[in-house]
């Protein structure tokens, strides 16, 4: 009589399942979070959690025409394709329902999330009076100037090489600009050169630095913490370089900050006359007429 062959899995097959197992929920529990906000940065600003839900929002729904695009291409293939030689689908010059339905489900698409983009840039660019702390951020080449607007102390930077002996930017070396945390701040963008873009990758918000131009928009910090910046539009040979720091931390040491900007003597603002625009025409006009006169 023949024997029947055990179908159990061996003591190797055993072993092997289990790593597969265990290697898998590894994976699913360290990228899970990530998943969960769409592999953005993890937001630190109320706003932000604003801008995770519609990004997610638009994958699902853009996955969903994609499955059923595909769905549809990959059906036509199978149920109209051509059985034998003498074989021909039936052809059709025109279907009107379909027609209608491929013209106006897109539109509404188009407009459903055309009014919620509008919703949630509202959103992200909408200013409070009064906001707790305002800092004019100035954008130059290549490096940040931060004029805390309230409390008239400014932060100065200078390029990430040159801060290394040309070695990349160092987090502590580079030029950091402190916040409270759970507070309202209103940052003023300006540019004293070329256009920048004032980016915290964290803040899941970024706006244009166009000089002669002053742009505005509000956060309030949620999480403490030190977190990357970086000029978001190319500005140049060194634009790669032109890095800062944010660091939210709580009101006491924020004050603390103040204080000691105040004790090193940087009061008052950085005003336009460190322009590049502004030193050119000086010197235009030193030019023209010689002694000032």
């Amino acid at each position: 009589m023949q024997r029947r062959q055990d179908s159990r899995p061996t003591a190797g097959k055993r072993v092997g399942l289990v790593a597969v197992a265990a290697t898998t929920a590894l994976v699913l529990s360290g990228c899970g979070e990530a998943f969960t906000r769409g592999y953005l940065p993890e937001p630190v600003t109320e706003a932000g959690t604003d801008v995770v839900h519609f990004w997610n929002a638009v994958w699902i729904a853009a996955l969903a025409v994609g499955i059923l695009v595909w769905g549809l291409i990959l059906w036509s293939l199978f149920a109209y394709r051509r059985r034998s030689d003498s074989d021909f689908p039936t052809q059709f010059r025109y279907h009107v329902p379909l027609e209608i339905l491929y013209t106006v489900v897109p539109v509404l698409m188009v407009a459903a999330i055309f009014g919620k983009t509008v919703e949630v840039q509202n959103t992200l660019l909408e200013r409070q009076e009064n906001p707790d702390v305002v800092v004019n951020v100035v954008g130059k080449k290549w490096s940040w100037d931060f004029n805390y607007v309230n409390e008239d102390v400014y932060e100065s930077g200078v390029q990430a090489q040159d801060l290394n002996d040309g070695e990349p930017g160092l987090r502590e070396t580079l030029p950091t600009m402190v916040l409270p945390v759970d507070s309202r701040v209103e940052f003023v963008l300006t540019s004293r050169d070329v256009i920048h873009s004032f980016w915290v990758p964290q803040f899941l918000q970024k706006l244009d630095m166009v000089p002669g131009r002053v742009n505005i928009f509000q956060v309030t910090t949620t999480e403490e913490g030190t977190f990357d910046g970086k000029c978001a539009e190319l500005c140049g040979a060194y634009h790669s370089e032109m890095l800062f720091n944010v660091k939210v931390v709580p009101q006491a040491e924020y004050d603390a900050y103040i204080q000691s900007l105040r004790d090193e003597g940087q009061t008052g603002q950085l005003g336009p006359e460190f322009d590049q625009y502004e030193l050119q025409q000086d010197q235009q006009d030193k030019l023209v007429q010689p002694n000032g006169r």
